[in-house]
């Protein structure tokens, strides 16, 4: 399969631009008839590119394709969103927490700590709402969900492979469980920094707010912080140890890694676990929470919704440009850790991170490094291992569909009445404050 990347032109990636344009154009000035349509945007986009691949390939081949993308990718993708978004939906921070410049701050503080231990999906659907609900009295609050998503919904993700995917296909590709805690001064200074400039613009903000007369509610009487639903943590930690378990699993006894074969593509084992544990999760989450605390939460169905026909169309188009990616990732000429850092980088931004981890860590692998980091693959500086990690974790924070959280994230926030960027919106503030710190990693780090 992958030998077609070889001779697939650059213009079979034209369905996957057009379903990121339609994601980034059609919302802008036809709103309403999107929400209503958007299935048909992908059905069409899919479609554009299925039926001329199956003419030239073959429909066997086109099957394949499809299957190895959904059965291999999506399934546990967007299983894996479902238990989290379901499992966070049920528990709710209550209390006297007035959105102000440095509350904010603590809660993306204690968010981006979270990230690396429960997935930057699970802290993401466990702070989100909390935050949502401290700033609901302002009007100025968009600048909070953006950083939010720089920080949260990625670059808190880098220490442990369970915070981020592409960590965890290091990690079973013979990495130390461990080894990404050296990202740890690379995550205190992006973090540092990103915290300044968010506080000086949400001070900024805020004191706007105040001037227009805005004001937290204020109650009779003093509600302390509580923590309603705690007990779905364990659930969480459920979550976690399954996607954990789908790694390690094939490599403790090779019969997990067997499965059901769907057209070439094996459901293994492994994956079938992991799918049982998170929805096993999702539903005890129902059973043993009340309907008060989902209430509290404004808990509803369309995130997810959104979440799960999108990036149905978006894996199924990225099909050629992912195979062309693993064909020619080789050809790059790739030397310098700052060179994988930036390529790495740029890519997972919209294509799926950890394919793209993985063609630059096979690349890498490949080179005939003597000294540096052992994996499965080969041998690589560790330089280089942290240049590869850190781009595909960091700068899946430049738009909206680098990682699955920050699409979640935003949808949620819309729900909740909060403006936020449009799609190039979005990039244009990544542009102006990501890049320039992505900058400084370069120079500090990689260079």
């Amino acid at each position: 399969m992958e030998e077609l990347g070889t001779s697939l032109p650059l213009w079979s990636c034209i369905p996957f631009a057009g379903m990121l344009l339609s994601i980034a154009i059609v919302p802008l000035i036809k709103g309403e008839w999107w929400e209503k349509n958007k299935k048909w945007a992908v059905i069409f986009w899919s479609a554009l590119f299925i039926i001329p691949f199956a003419i030239k390939y073959g429909f066997m081949v086109a099957g394949e394709a499809v299957s190895e993308v959904i059965v291999g990718d999506y399934l546990t993708f967007i299983v894996l969103l479902f238990g989290l978004f379901c499992v966070a939906g049920n528990i709710s921070l209550d209390g006297d927490l007035a959105g102000s410049p440095k509350v904010n701050v603590v809660m993306l503080l204690i968010g981006t700590l979270l990230s690396s231990w429960i997935g930057t999906t699970g802290a993401s659907m466990l702070m989100i709402r909390p935050i949502i609900r401290a700033n609901k009295w302002r009007s100025r609050k968009a600048q909070i969900i953006v950083f939010f998503i720089f920080l949260v919904s990625n670059i808190g993700g880098c220490l442990t492979p369970v915070g981020d995917p592409p960590l965890l296909m290091g990690f079973t590709y013979g990495i130390g469980f461990f080894w990404s805690l050296r990202l740890l001064p690379l995550m205190l200074l992006n973090t540092l920094i990103l915290l300044i400039v968010f506080y000086a613009i949400d001070r900024r903000a805020y004191r706007k707010d105040l001037a227009a007369g805005l004001r937290p509610e204020v109650k009779e009487t003093h509600e302390p912080l509580r923590i309603t639903g705690l007990h779905n943590i364990i659930f969480i930690i459920l979550i976690v140890v399954a996607v954990i378990l789908s790694g390690t699993l094939p490599k403790v006894n090779p019969v997990f890694g067997k499965g059901i074969t769907i057209l070439g593509t094996t459901f293994s084992i492994a994956s079938m676990i992991e799918v049982a544990l998170i929805l096993i999760s999702a539903l005890l989450a129902f059973k043993t929470t009340k309907k008060e605390v989902r209430q509290k939460n404004h808990f509803t169905w369309d995130a997810i919704q959104e979440v799960a026909v999108l990036f149905i169309g978006i894996f199924i188009t990225m099909i050629p440009a992912l195979m062309i990616l693993k064909a020619r990732g080789g050809d790059l000429g790739l030397t310098e850790p700052w060179q994988y850092f930036w390529i790495t980088g740029c890519l997972s931004s919209f294509l799926d991170n950890t394919p793209t981890y993985l063609v630059f860590f096979t690349t890498a692998a490949s080179m005939g490094y003597t000294a540096g980091i052992t994996t499965a693959l080969g041998v690589i500086p560790k330089v280089t291992l942290m240049a590869i990690s850190v781009g595909a974790v960091f700068m899946g924070a430049n738009t909206y569909i680098g990682n699955a959280p920050n699409f979640m994230v935003r949808s949620i926030a819309e729900e909740n009445g909060i403006k936020m960027p449009s799609f190039f919106g979005y990039i244009l503030w990544s542009l102006c404050i990501l890049v320039p710190v992505f900058i400084i990693d370069m120079l500090v780090f990689f260079i």
